[in-house]
């Protein structure tokens, strides 16, 4: 299954995802947009009658099918970047289900979905990404949660940030993700069984790219995974080393993204 999409690239989009991250509003018609700032485009809303009790379009009737497990994380993802896409431009997202597949877990039953995307402005191909995404059961209380890995220490260069509800919900309003954990805390400690609210997966991979970006000038490629979910109170060290490895540490010293760029 396919589906495609039409976005013009606003400026006044990407400006306030600059506020929303605490950067400068500089984005203006023409200018080259940030890597993975396409996240705050190609909106697809759906009346309510279309959405799971998630906030997220009920899987099966779009792109995404139904692997019949309820809970949906954004597990990870890679991108190729050919050019920058342009602020104030027409492009066009065409995205098609790569693979699905089903497997037995620690915890339970598993289901992973990947995307991809294709970018394109004027006829060219600018970004391909690779989004992945996994489905699984409600927790178990009963069952003690996995421990996450550790994250690596001796960085290069690394930012503290804590993201707190307010940026959360800006950024879950301007990437138009209705996922309820990210800022309804009834549903996300007493349905998804998190300790609070989740800071988004995207969102922590934006700060990586633009970390990285810095580092390395014009990024070719990047791939992320998440490990482990960190909460919209805790403060978390956004992190480089020199060979472009990247990672986000949580307060405790869990890994929660850790990352690769070019």
């Amino acid at each position: 299954m396919s589906d495609s999409q039409t976005d013009v690239m606003d400026p006044a989009r990407a400006r306030a995802l600059q506020a929303t991250l605490g950067l400068p509003t500089t984005i203006e018609d023409g200018d080259p947009l940030p890597p993975f700032f396409h996240q705050v485009y190609f909106w697809a809303p759906e009346p309510p009658a279309r959405l799971g009790r998630d906030g997220h379009p009920k899987t099966g009737i779009g792109l995404i099918p139904d692997m019949g497990l309820p809970r949906r994380m954004w597990a990870g993802g890679r991108l190729e970047f050919h050019g920058p896409l342009r602020a104030g431009v027409m492009a066009e997202r065409r995205s098609v289900v790569e693979s699905t597949k089903r497997k037995e877990g620690r915890t339970g039953p598993l289901a992973f979905v990947t995307l991809r995307h294709e970018f394109r402005q004027e006829g060219v191909t600018r970004v391909t990404e690779w989004q992945d995404l996994v489905y699984r059961e409600d927790p178990d209380p009963t069952t003690p949660a996995p421990m996450p890995p550790q994250a690596p220490t001796g960085e290069d260069a690394a930012e503290t940030w804590i993201f707190g509800t307010t940026r959360l919900f800006r950024y879950s309003a301007l990437t138009f993700n209705g996922h309820r954990i990210h800022y309804d805390m009834d549903y996300s400690t007493g349905v998804e069984g998190y300790a609070g609210l989740v800071t988004h997966g995207p969102l922590l991979a934006q700060l990586l790219m633009l970390l990285a970006e810095r580092q390395l000038g014009a990024l070719s490629t990047f791939a992320f995974r998440a490990t482990a979910p960190l909460m919209h109170d805790e403060e978390a060290q956004v992190c480089w080393r020199e060979d472009g490895t990247l990672w986000v540490r949580g307060p405790d010293g869990r890994q929660c993204v850790t990352a690769q760029a070019t």
